[in-house]
């Protein structure tokens, strides 16, 4: 399976910041690439639409990308969703809490599309 097949959420309070991860989805060959600006929209999204990857950042207003994370694997029908944590914070603690939550895997900003990539053929059936 390609990454082609794949729809992917991108969740990021941070217009600047969903750009850049849909560019480096896009030059990994993701081509359906859903974008949310909070964890409450991305549940809306999630509610309609099948997607097969969530990759959310962490501080957002509204709901952050850890509650989304609980909301997620707390809901049947999308609990067994890859889920790559974006988040500037690499304090242990957080890191803990999102891995006792079942994050998938978790990407700490700045990062290098080759980081991205790296993180997802981990989470991800290729």
């Amino acid at each position: 399976m390609s990454y082609k097949d794949l729809t992917v959420l991108i969740v990021d309070d941070f217009l600047t910041m969903r750009r850049i991860v849909r560019k480096i989805l896009r030059d990994l060959d993701f081509e359906d690439i859903i974008e949310a600006e909070d964890g409450t929209a991305a549940m809306d999204v999630l509610k309609r639409t099948r997607v097969d990857l969530i990759v959310s950042d962490w501080n957002m207003p509204r709901m952050t990308g850890l509650e989304l994370l609980k909301q997620v694997r707390s809901t049947d029908s999308i609990k067994d969703t890859p889920f790559l944590m974006v988040t500037a914070e690499a304090q242990k603690e957080n890191i803990v809490e999102a891995v006792k939550a079942r994050v998938s895997n978790y990407i700490v900003k700045p990062f290098t599309a080759a980081v991205l990539e790296e993180k997802l053929a981990k989470i991800l059936p290729r």
